[in-house]
């Protein structure tokens, strides 16, 4: 079977929609389907042309004011003139995905959305209140519609008036169970991601006070840094706090072993996918309760708090004491392959 993946982005740059595409277009490679994967991140780290574990991937040019929407008509004639049995757009929140709708024809078209219903600045929601009409269009003109969370799915059906199936993000739990955990003088907090406000570090870092015995590793880079940097310093707390910059995949399950706790005060997530990778590696967890991060509280090892405020992290991170990985159970990405090509790519197609 051939398959094209159209994503705004692909490793090596970071986040949760770049690792789903990534560790299911190299599984399904595994199997002997024939992946591409067409992105609007030419300029950034990656070849525009290369061939990475099985999966050919092209990279094109686009207008992303704010790192945003990847406005990339390029994307249409690829979808259009590169032959495909499947065409599956991810990310609702960019307009690949539109491109991709329109060039998909009359090949089954497949859409992840990842959708949070909200935008990280009002320069977003400007932009996305104009892009809304065309993604909402091209979500609607799916063959099948693959939602990571059950707060997605709920969303997708309120907003848009689709039905769509859950399927969760995958987690490679042997890597982040079988981790080595950093050895540090004193006990640290960590938070992964792309460092944007709405990611909602500055709030962890307003809580140091308030956690002396610990440290707060933050992982991840991003253009929030310095505003970062700046409040940990008028916080009085920078000698607690490390900002480590990008980590690479090998260090990235050393560092959430050793952590005392993780911690997301993110206010939009679809999914939340350091949570998994956290409690994948027995780390408990502290995480804002909103969007799909509410639906981790149903598991032992993960506190939620309706507050930003630093007394409320405070409280939450020394409440912690046990993990579980209930929730993770059949959440490899093995078998979260299995279930998209069985659930949307074609009911005709074993999953070889």
């Amino acid at each position: 079977m051939k398959i094209l993946q159209v994503t705004p982005r692909y490793p090596p740059q970071s986040g949760g929609v770049e690792t789903h595409v990534k560790e299911i277009s190299e599984r399904l490679a595994d199997r002997g389907h024939d992946v591409t994967v067409l992105t609007a991140d030419a300029g950034g780290e990656g070849s525009r042309r290369e061939r990475r574990n099985g999966v050919q991937i092209k990279r094109y040019r686009s207008i992303a004011p704010n790192n945003a929407i990847h406005f990339c008509p390029q994307l249409f004639a690829a979808v259009r003139t590169t032959e495909a049995d499947i065409v599956h757009a991810h990310n609702y929140h960019s307009f690949p995905l539109v491109f991709a709708a329109l060039g998909a024809g009359d090949r089954r078209f497949v859409v992840t959305p990842h959708y949070h219903g909200g935008s990280a600045s009002s320069i977003r929601d400007r932009l996305l209140s104009v892009y809304r009409p065309l993604g909402q269009w091209a979500v609607r003109r799916a063959d099948a519609v693959i939602a990571v969370s059950e707060w997605e799915r709920d969303q997708l059906s309120d907003d848009f008036g689709v039905e769509a199936t859950v399927i969760p993000n995958g987690v490679a739990i042997d890597r982040f169970a079988g981790a080595t955990p950093v050895e540090r003088d004193r006990p640290y907090l960590l938070t992964v991601g792309r460092l944007e406000e709405y990611k909602g570090v500055q709030h962890v870092i307003r809580a140091m006070a308030a956690l002396p015995e610990y440290d707060l590793l933050i992982a991840g880079s991003g253009s929030y840094r310095e505003q970062l940097e700046q409040i940990a310093s008028d916080e009085g707390v920078a000698s607690q706090v490390e900002f480590l910059g990008y980590v690479d995949d090998e260090m990235l399950p050393e560092l959430y072993a050793g952590s005392e706790v993780y911690v997301t005060m993110s206010e939009f997530e679809a999914y939340g996918m350091t949570v998994a990778e956290a409690l994948a590696a027995g780390t408990p967890c502290v995480v804002r309760s909103v969007a799909a991060l509410q639906d981790w509280t149903q598991n032992q090892g993960v506190v939620g708090v309706s507050s930003v405020a630093p007394e409320s992290i405070q409280q939450a991170v020394q409440s912690t004491n046990s993990t579980g990985d209930s929730m993770l159970q059949d959440r490899s990405w093995e078998a979260i392959t299995t279930q998209i090509v069985q659930a949307a790519y074609s009911k005709e197609v074993s999953a070889i």
